[in-house]
């Protein structure tokens, strides 16, 4: 069970900064993936949402999650795109703000080709704060 590092995981994922959303990640023996993000203080989604009181938005908390739940197909994912094709039944408990570690669990229901069903949720210390189930593609880069 090999931690990736942020270094690592871009050997896999195309996202760069501001946008890659996992510090580390790893598979654990039972197929699930997990991803680890901790909020910066300065982080460009916080900044406006909202001045002297910021929140994470949701859609962050959701790439956040979508991002970890790539990392169970690492290997198939150089020289193609992850796009989001569908969020479904996502819910929000609790607020996450700078300061907080994001922990998500992401495990893949279902594959059909390229396409990818994968359930998560982000904790913040155990506290459950979204769930949902997501589904990507892999698209080959142009």
């Amino acid at each position: 069970m090999e931690t990736l590092t942020k270094e690592q995981i871009k050997q896999y994922l195309p996202h760069r900064e501001p946008m890659l959303l996992i510090d580390e990640a790893y598979i654990d023996d039972n197929g699930i993936a997990h991803g680890k993000y901790l909020i910066k203080q300065d982080e460009f989604f916080t900044r406006g949402h909202f001045p002297g009181n910021p929140i994470v938005p949701g859609v962050i908390q959701c790439e956040i999650m979508a991002q970890s739940c790539a990392i169970l197909v690492k290997e198939e994912i150089p020289g193609h795109n992850t796009l989001y094709v569908g969020i479904d039944k996502v819910r929000f408990k609790s607020i996450v703000r700078p300061g907080d570690l994001c922990e998500v669990s992401a495990t893949l229901n279902e594959r059909r080709g390229e396409m990818f069903f994968c359930s998560a949720k982000l904790e913040v210390k155990g506290k459950l704060c979204c769930k949902g189930q997501l589904t990507f593609a892999l698209m080959p880069k142009e």
